[in-house]
């Protein structure tokens, strides 16, 4: 039945002048990329990360930023 639709639609598309051919080509590219799954940029998939952690995890974490980095990563003693 797939094969007789699009024998159908060819059919038809064969038909119509060609700046109407175009128009149906670019409406079927369209709902082809709409069902196509999004992809998230790297601040997205961050921010999906961020809103599953608990505030607990949140609230352990440092807030003095850079601060201190060398501190938590190496031990250095904390500047104020």
């Amino acid at each position: 039945m797939p094969t007789d639709l699009a024998q159908a639609v060819a059919e038809k598309m064969q038909i119509l002048p060609l700046e109407k051919q175009q128009i149906v080509l670019e409406f079927v590219v369209s709902i082809e990329e709409s069902e196509k799954p999004k992809k998230l940029s790297l601040l997205d998939k961050l921010e999906v990360i961020s809103k599953r952690m608990p505030d607990e995890v949140w609230e352990k974490l440092p807030t003095d930023g850079a601060e201190n980095t060398d501190r938590y990563l190496y031990g250095a003693p904390i500047y104020k």
